[in-house]
């Protein structure tokens, strides 16, 4: 990510970026669908039940088309299988980016 010119952070579990300082200050998460204690689904879900949107883009390595669909319904922004391109990945940063965006100008305008 950071070759690619994006500010990256690396967090070892889902645990841990609940745990995160700048967690708030997020644009863009990616995870995995297969973590160690919670799925990059369940993250995401968590995140949401606590009032924190993030866009969230989730890879896996084991397609799961049932997973897929309840992701995309939990509002998972992309749902990428391994092996994906270096176009898929940054059209769904892209996507993330400019969504968080417009989810800070629709706060900022409800103030």
């Amino acid at each position: 990510m950071r070759a690619m010119g994006y500010l990256a952070e690396t967090i070892g579990s889902a645990e841990d970026f609940l745990k995160f300082d700048r967690m708030r200050n997020t644009a863009c998460l990616i995870a995995d669908v297969q973590m160690p204690q919670m799925s990059g689904l369940d993250l995401h879900r968590r995140l949401l039940a606590s009032g924190v949107f993030i866009p969230t883009i989730l890879m896996t390595a084991y397609p799961d088309d049932g997973v897929r669909a309840r992701a995309l319904k939990a509002g998972v922004l992309c749902y990428l299988t391994k092996p994906f391109t270096k176009e898929d990945l940054l059209s769904c940063i892209d996507s993330a980016l400019d969504r968080g965006e417009a989810g800070r100008r629709r706060n900022d305008n409800s103030a």
